[in-house]
Parts: C-alpha cells; structure tokens; sequence
C-alpha cells in the first residue's frame, strides 16, 4: 500500500515543547539522546559533561528513536499513538509529525543511510517505509504487512532491499522484501523474540529470544537457523559491535550483559552493569554502541540512567541521569553532520 502521509501540525508535535538547559547544546561535542516512556519526553545529554542540554515534551509513551544519516534531525517512535515526529538534534526543536493511521503503534525504527525511514507499526502487523520524510517533494508512505504478532524490533539490509522483524506475539522472525513485495516469510525463533542485529557483512541475522535466554543466528535470506548460543536471563536486546567481531545481549533480569563471539558462535565474557538483586530496580532495556566500539550505553529505564560501560575493562564508567523512563537510545558523535 502507498499512500501520502498526513502532517501534523508544528504546534502538535511535542505539545508545549518548552527545552531544559541550554537552548542550542552548542560546543557540546557528542551527544546522547533518550526517549523516555514514562515521562513522556525526549532528552539530549552531553557526552563530554554527562549533563542535560536538552529535554522536551515528546508524544504518549516513546520508546524507540534513530538518527538522521547527516546527524541533523532524530525521528521518534510513538508507541503510545499512530506517529513518527522528527526534531532537530541541535535544539530538539520539533520539525514534522508523520502520521501512520489507525492503531500504527510505531516501535522499531531506522534512519537508513539512503534517507529512507523504516517503523514498526506493531498495531498494524507491518512495516513502513516513510520516503525522504524530510525531502522537497513530501513524503510518501509504504506499508509491508508481516501479518504477524507485536512485530516489535527491526533491521534493514545496507542496499535497503530487505528488512527484517522480530515479532514477539506470533514467536517468529519475518523476512520483507522491501523491492519486489513478495509475499513476507517467517520462521519461529522461540519465546518472545525482541532483540535483532544484521552483521556489517549482512551473513548473518541475530535475534535475542528473552524467554528462551538464548540468541539465535539466522541466515537473512533463507532464515534457516543456523546455531543458538545460551545468554544471561531475559536477553531484551542485541546489538553487534561496529567492528563486527562480537555481540552484546542486554539481560534484564540479571542485570548483565552476555558478551558473544560472533566468529565462533559462543559466549566468552559476561559484564555485570548491575547485580542480580539490583537488576529489578534498575529494568536495564536498550544498549547502543559507541561509533568507536569501545563503549556501551544502557538504559536502565527503572532508576532513570544510562549506564556507560567500559568495553575492554567491563567497568561501569559513569551513569548520566536521563528523563522517566529512559529506553530508546541514539548517539551523535558531534551536535550535526557527525553520527557515529
């Protein structure tokens, strides 16, 4: 289905879009961002003073967000309502609200590098594809039905040719053909698939299974699945290093995070962001690289932080005080033109 998107209006975006700390984040160098489910808002940190530049009032309920490919904009998935609401990362000033349709619940979200956004609209059982959101000509929208439950968390291939959903109702992982529309394909992965990661290579397909503790490698094309690896408890997210060598599943129950050798298919290391009887306060959720792979950010949604650790050591570094309920996470290594 194509269709146009309907814009919400400006003054709509963020509600009363009123900006805490400094008013334009300049000289503040790389930038952390935080969509924050509870309190409704979204909050830009600075990585080089751990403080608040920035926080305005997002949508109902965000949870997932992804910059832009020039570092200039930040798209916002409303979970708790039908929209995908872009904000510049300089000021998070609100710049256009895009409308998914009835019950979209918008989840999973990637700013390809071909300038293209794709969502999750779990309400919705499918994919969209928003056109150059931010183009002369308008949007236009492109929903890819997966026909499954809660498609929830998503990945698209480099050529954009294919993207990829882990569907946490129906227990399976969904291949989309984003170019000739064939019909989707979907295999059972195990209970409540959530996390998913493509290697930079694009051979392989990641998926976290957070009932089952395990993650599973796939093959993208065929989905045959190729090995599972044990994690900690309720692996929530995965996230593939930059270099390509290993994985990362954030544990929520136990607080860790497993370390997964990608070449060899095992896990080698497990670092503790917190202790097991911390773990429940602090409901960690979201992890995200830096661009240098030498740290992981998690957001640790229940005490309102994001927990910098230390990849080589394991150490926690430092955790940066975000808004109320802290979940979705995207890194700028500069305030523009600069992501990491």
């Amino acid at each position: 289905m194509v269709s146009l998107l309907r814009l919400v209006p400006l003054a709509l975006v963020a509600g009363c879009a009123t900006a805490s700390g400094s008013p334009d984040g300049a000289g503040d160098g790389a930038a952390l961002f935080v969509a924050n489910k509870r309190g409704d808002t979204l909050t830009r940190l600075s990585l080089a003073s751990g403080k608040t530049t920035a926080e305005v009032a997002s949508c109902a309920n965000p949870h997932e967000l992804a910059t832009s490919p020039d570092g200039r904009h930040v798209a916002l998935a409303c979970y708790g309502g039908t929209t995908v609401d872009i904000f510049a990362t300089d000021s998070l000033k609100p710049i256009n609200s895009y409308d998914l349709g009835e019950n979209a619940r918008p989840h999973g979200i990637v700013w390809h590098d071909n300038g293209d956004i794709y969502v999750t609209a779990e309400g919705r059982r499918s994919v969209f594809r928003i056109n150059q959101p931010l183009g002369p000509l308008g949007p236009q929208s492109f929903e890819f039905a997966t026909g499954k439950a809660g498609s929830h968390m998503l990945a698209v291939s480099p050529d954009a040719r294919t993207a990829w959903t882990t569907d946490l109702g129906s227990r399976t992982v969904t291949r989309i053909d984003l170019v000739t529309r064939r019909a989707p394909l979907s295999v059972a992965v195990g209970e409540e698939p959530e996390g998913i990661d493509l290697s930079p290579d694009g051979r392989a397909l990641w998926v976290s299974a957070r009932k089952a503790d395990k993650v599973v490698e796939l093959d993208p094309m065929t989905l045959e699945v190729r090995r599972e690896v044990a994690t900690g408890r309720f692996p929530l997210r995965i996230a593939i290093r930059p270099q390509g060598d290993v994985a990362v599943t954030s544990n929520l129950a136990d607080g860790s995070l497993s370390v997964i050798d990608l070449a060899s298919g095992e896990t080698i290391r497990t670092i503790a962001v917190s202790s097991p009887d911390e773990a429940e306060a602090r409901q960690q959720v979201t992890i995200l690289w830096s661009g240098d792979g030498a740290r992981v950010f998690v957001a640790e949604t229940g005490t309102d932080t994001v927990a910098e650790v230390d990849y080589a050591s394991g150490r926690v570094v430092r955790r940066l005080l975000a808004g109320k309920g802290g979940d979705g996470l995207a890194i700028l290594s500069q305030t523009a033109g600069g992501k990491q």
